[in-house]
């Protein structure tokens, strides 16, 4: 057990070095936090007048006009994410290269493909929505089918966006190439092996426990106390979330600089070798 946790933890501390080196990545995940919220409030009145809030408390379907605002809700969202976190990876790869990156030569990287990143915002999108309605109308064994089909596609696209950032294809066929690297690279039949987002996920679920209990003893005793904890339990919640984005980015720049140059520099090569595991039969 206590190997596992270590082999977990060492590609979080690798992928902490290069932050360190350039401290200034956070500030990407920072921005899509910010975009992400502006972009939500927008479609909040939208996504309200279609009914779209209904389906959760009423159970009803969706209508075409709340699935059309949902759509678009999806496409800018997606952008917004992929932009950032292309920016991200560009100042990544950067570093990892032995350069020094800047805030603006992050952005200005991902401007250049703002097309392509807007194009696979909309098959991202489209993918999304296919699998949400399906996922509607389908029973227990069904709901299971969608969330294998969901976690291949999320393994087979884990590279685009370090394609689109590094070489100047479309999205189609930087969703083939994302494809063709993992092949290549960790073999035919692979299964995702290694999150950061789920070290960070079991983290947050931690805090949010633990502060939840602190944040309630301390209501009972104190209403303003109790308010203030609640204040930074938030601040730390979204803290851990921030790196959490920052450390990913990070870590998938590695993974595709690994696969296309077989370079490791930062990270133990063992560690980026065993990102994947091969299938069971």
């Amino acid at each position: 057990m206590f190997e596992s946790i270590s082999r977990s933890w060492a590609p979080v501390q690798a992928s902490l070095n290069v932050l360190r080196a350039d401290k200034e990545l956070i500030i990407y995940p920072l921005v899509s936090m910010g975009a992400m919220i502006v972009v939500t409030l927008t479609f909040i009145i939208p996504l309200a007048a279609t009914g779209l809030f209904r389906v959760f408390t009423e159970g009803d379907g969706l209508s075409i006009d709340a699935m059309i605002v949902l759509f678009l809700y999806y496409v800018v969202s997606y952008t917004v994410i992929f932009f950032c976190n292309s920016a991200l990876v560009a100042g990544a790869l950067l570093r990892l290269r032995g350069g020094d990156p800047t805030v603006s030569y992050g952005f200005q990287e991902a401007s250049k493909r703002i097309s392509s990143l807007l194009g696979y915002a909309l098959i991202a999108s489209t993918v999304g929505m296919i699998l949400q309605a399906i996922r509607e109308r389908s029973d227990t064994i069904g709901q299971i089918v969608v969330s294998l089909i969901g976690g291949a596609w999320n393994l087979v696209t884990f590279l685009v966006v370090p394609v689109l950032v590094a070489e100047d294809v479309s999205p189609l066929d930087a969703i083939r190439r994302s494809s063709e690297l993992l092949k290549r690279t960790w073999g035919g039949q692979i299964v995702g092996s290694f999150s950061i987002g789920g070290v960070f996920g079991l983290a947050i679920l931690g805090v949010i426990v633990l502060g939840g209990i602190l944040v309630a003893v301390a209501a009972s005793i104190a209403p303003a106390l109790g308010i203030l904890l609640f204040i930074l339990l938030l601040i730390v919640v979204v803290g851990i979330g921030l790196l959490s984005s920052a450390l990913s980015g990070i870590y998938t720049a590695a993974l595709y600089r690994y696969a296309t140059e077989g370079e490791v520099d930062f990270f133990d090569e063992s560690l980026i070798q065993g990102a994947f595991k091969p299938k069971r039969a």
